[in-house]
C-alpha cells in the first residue's frame, strides 16, 4: 500500500531568544561604557567603538534571523510547494522544480529547492547539544519527510553525490 502524500502547512522549530537578549545587552553595555568613558574625559581604547558596533550588528542579525524564523511557513499541496518567510514568497509547481541541492550539516541538512526564476531554502531538524544535553532544536520537525515528498512529487533523481552533499535534477 502506497503512503498518502504529505500535505499541509509546516513551521520550523524556534530557538530560544536568550541569545538575542544577551546580544542586545552586550551591545547596550559596550555603548554605555564608551559613552560614560567619553563623558568622563577618560581615554577610550580604539577597540571599544569597534566592538560596540560589532555587538550591535550581531544583535541586529540575530533579531532578523529570529524574525524570519517566526514568519516562516512551508506549504505542500497536490500541485506544488510554497515557501514564505517575510522576506521571500515562492510557490513552485512540481514541474517547475528543476533541481534540489542537499548539504550536510551537524545542525540539520540544508535543502535548496531551485526553480527557473526562484528558489528557497529550508533546514531539516537539527539539535544543538552541549555535554550530551539538547539545548535547542532548529529546522523543520518533518524536514526529512518534506524533502522526500518534494523529491517524489517533482520526479527528480539523484545526479551527484559528494561527501555530505547530494544533487537531484531531472534526468
Amino acid at each position: 500500500m502506497e503512503a498518502s502524500p504529505l500535505t499541509g502547512e509546516f513551521r520550523p522549530e524556534l530557538l530560544s531568544r536568550r541569545g538575542e537578549t544577551l546580544a542586545w545587552l552586550t551591545a547596550l553595555l559596550s555603548f554605555s561604557a564608551w559613552t560614560i568613558l567619553s563623558f568622563m574625559g577618560r581615554p577610550v581604547l580604539s577597540v571599544v567603538p569597534f566592538m560596540s558596533f560589532f555587538f550591535l550588528f550581531a544583535a541586529a542579525s540575530i533579531s532578523l534571523g529570529n524574525w524570519v524564523d517566526r514568519h516562516t511557513l512551508l506549504h505542500l499541496d497536490e500541485n506544488g510547494v510554497g515557501f514564505r518567510n517575510g522576506l521571500r514568497n515562492v510557490y513552485l509547481s512540481w514541474s517547475q522544480i528543476l533541481q534540489i541541492q542537499v548539504f550536510g550539516s551537524k545542525w540539520g541538512r540544508k535543502v535548496r529547492v531551485l526553480g527557473e526564476e526562484s528558489h528557497f531554502d529550508f533546514r531539516t531538524l537539527g539539535e544543538l547539544t552541549m555535554a550530551g544535553e539538547v539545548k535547542g532544536r532548529m529546522g523543520f520537525l518533518q524536514g526529512e519527510q518534506i524533502l522526500r515528498q518534494v523529491l517524489t512529487s517533482s520526479g527528480l533523481r539523484e545526479v551527484e553525490h559528494s561527501d555530505n552533499n547530494i544533487y537531484y535534477a531531472r534526468v
